[in-house]
C-alpha cells in the first residue's frame, strides 16, 4: 500500500476535508473513465451516469465513516460527561432507508421513448447524489457535502460538453431511420455494408397503420476516419427512406 496515502485513509476532525476531496475527486474520476467507455459504444448510462453515482456512493461512505468518528471522538465522551447511559452506535440506519428509497424517484424519471431510447438516467443518479448530499448534512459533515456538490455540478455540466465531443468522434452510433416498406430493410442494409460499416444489432418496428412509415434502429460500427455525417448520407440516399436520425 502507499504510505503517503496513509493519513488520508481515516477521517479526523482535523483532515475531514481533505480526505473528502481527494477521495471524490478520485471517485468522479474513476466513474467518469467507465463511463467514457460506455459512452462510446453508445449505452444509456453513460459518462456523467457513471461519474454520478460512483461520486454519491463514495459520499456516502465517507458519511458513513465520519458518523463513527463523531461516535467515537465526540458522542461517548458526551455520554460519559452527562453521567452515562445506551449509546447507540449504529448511527447509519436512517440513512441507510434514504439510499433505498430515492431508488422510487429515481426509477419515475427513467422512461423509453418509442425509438428505444432511454432518457432520465443522469437525471435519476442526480437525485441518487442529491439525497447522498442531503445526508452528509445531516450528519454535520457540511464539508464532504461542499466539496460533493461543487464535483456534482462540474460534471452534470462541465463534462457534458466534454462528452458532446466525445460522442461525435466515436464509431458506435445508433441510427434511426424510417422507411415506406417492411421490405425496404434489406436495400438499407446492404447500402451500409458496401461502405464496410458493421451492423451489430437491427431492431425493426412495424407500424400496423395503413400507409404509416416502418423503422428500425441500426445499431453499427464506422471505419476509421467515416464521420456520422457521412454515414447518414449513405442511408438518406437510399431509396423510400423517409427519415433518418442518430440517437
Amino acid at each position: 500500500m502507499l504510505g503517503f496515502l496513509d493519513p488520508l485513509r481515516t477521517i479526523t476532525s482535523d483532515n475531514a476535508v481533505w480526505v473528502a476531496l481527494l477521495r471524490l475527486s478520485v471517485a468522479a474520476f474513476c466513474g467518469g473513465c467507465v463511463g467514457l467507455e460506455r459512452g462510446k459504444k453508445r449505452r444509456p448510462a453513460g459518462f456523467r451516469t457513471h461519474m454520478l453515482v460512483c461520486l454519491a456512493a463514495a459520499l456516502a461512505m465517507i458519511i458513513s465513516q465520519y458518523l463513527t468518528m463523531m461516535v467515537t471522538e465526540y458522542w461517548d465522551a458526551l455520554v460519559e460527561v452527562q453521567g452515562g447511559g445506551n449509546k447507540y452506535t449504529d448511527v447509519s440506519r436512517f440513512g441507510a432507508q434514504v439510499i433505498n428509497g430515492i431508488g422510487f424517484l429515481g426509477a419515475g424519471t427513467v422512461i423509453v421513448t418509442g425509438r428505444q431510447q432511454v432518457k432520465g438516467l443522469t437525471t435519476a443518479a442526480g437525485l441518487w447524489a442529491s439525497a447522498c448530499m442531503g445526508l452528509a448534512i445531516g450528519a454535520g459533515f457540511v464539508e464532504g457535502a461542499f466539496v460533493g456538490c461543487v464535483l456534482i455540478i462540474a460534471t452534470i455540466t462541465i463534462f457534458n460538453h466534454l462528452e458532446r465531443r466525445i460522442l461525435t468522434r466515436a464509431r458506435n452510433i445508433n441510427l434511426y431511420i424510417e422507411f415506406a416498406h417492411v421490405d425496404d430493410v434489406g436495400a438499407v442494409i446492404s447500402a451500409i455494408k458496401a461502405q464496410e460499416i458493421r451492423i451489430f444489432d437491427v431492431e425493426i418496428h412495424k407500424n400496423k397503420e395503413a400507409g404509416g412509415n416502418q423503422s428500425a434502429v441500426f445499431s453499427i460500427r464506422l471505419p476509421k476516419r467515416m464521420s456520422h455525417a457521412t454515414a447518414m448520407s449513405v442511408v438518406a440516399g437510399v431509396e423510400n427512406v423517409r427519415a433518418i436520425e442518430e440517437l
